[in-house]
């Protein structure tokens, strides 16, 4: 499977975001590419007034989220958007979608109140695991942005089946924070022997980065901070040897992670 992971600077404007994301779903399927992973909250942003991703939240049936559905023939589109939870706030809403249909919608678990921000004032915590996706014969787990910091989860996919994973992420700028994204994503990949794709939001307040990483942790394909795609292959016969080699899902000794309150 020919993979692509796209970024690009998310303005205040969901008519222009959309058609930067339908602009990048094109030549993704014209270059080949099976699955293209977007960033997350891609529908609108404004650094300088964090509230217009409130204002801004639409629901599912809404015009962003529906005019990406069109761009999905011949495409599976992975990427996060802000739906509004009717009391005040909003999920961050992880969609996959193919061919005019929406596959799944999941509800952010881990909200980033972390290094002096709070996501949770704004945004609601979803409750629910993510499945594990057949997607052209490929079976795909899904997880958000901070929610990569948190082993449990990634370890949960890959028991559920996950061949790879993708991670839709905003990863903001900050002191080391390039470093804890490319850690974390290898982490996951090894510690899991997954295929790992993060999309990460470019411009002035997040790094961009997207990179696609291997079953061993080696950094397949990276973008860089620029707007644009980078391109990466799923190889089967290579995730089989490495499990083989390193059978660390076999070998484990604790119990499958479990979600808490579940």
């Amino acid at each position: 499977m020919r993979i692509a992971l796209g970024q690009f600077a998310v303005s205040p404007s969901w008519a222009e975001n959309l058609a930067i994301a339908r602009d990048m779903a094109d030549k993704a399927r014209e270059a080949g590419a099976a699955l293209l992973v977007l960033p997350e909250g891609i529908a609108a942003r404004d650094p300088a007034d964090p509230d217009h991703v409130l204002r801004t939240a639409q629901p599912l049936d809404g015009p962003f989220a529906t005019g990406l559905l069109q761009a999905s023939r011949g495409i599976t589109l992975v990427f996060c958007v802000n739906v509004p939870d009717g009391e005040g706030r909003f999920f961050n809403t992880l969609v996959v979608m193919r061919d005019g249909i929406i596959l799944h919608a999941y509800r952010k678990l881990h909200l980033y109140d972390a290094f002096s921000m709070q996501e949770s004032r704004l945004i609601a915590p979803g409750h629910d695991l993510p499945p594990v996706l057949t997607i052209g014969g490929v079976k795909i787990g899904v997880m958000t942005c901070y929610d990569v910091r948190f082993p449990e989860m990634a370890r949960y996919l890959a028991l559920s089946g996950a061949e790879m994973i993708a991670v839709p992420a905003a990863w903001l700028r900050g002191p080391g924070k390039e470093r804890h994204w490319e850690i974390m994503l290898a982490a996951r990949a090894l510690e899991n022997t997954c295929y790992v794709l993060g999309a990460g939001e470019c411009g002035k307040q997040n790094i961009g980065n997207s990179m696609m990483i291997d079953p061993l942790g080696v950094v397949m394909a990276a973008r860089g901070a620029t707007p644009g795609l980078v391109f990466g292959e799923f190889d089967r016969d290579h995730l089989r040897a490495v499990r083989e080699a390193l059978p660390v899902l076999e070998n484990r000794r604790f119990a499958p992670p479990v979600l808490a309150g579940s």
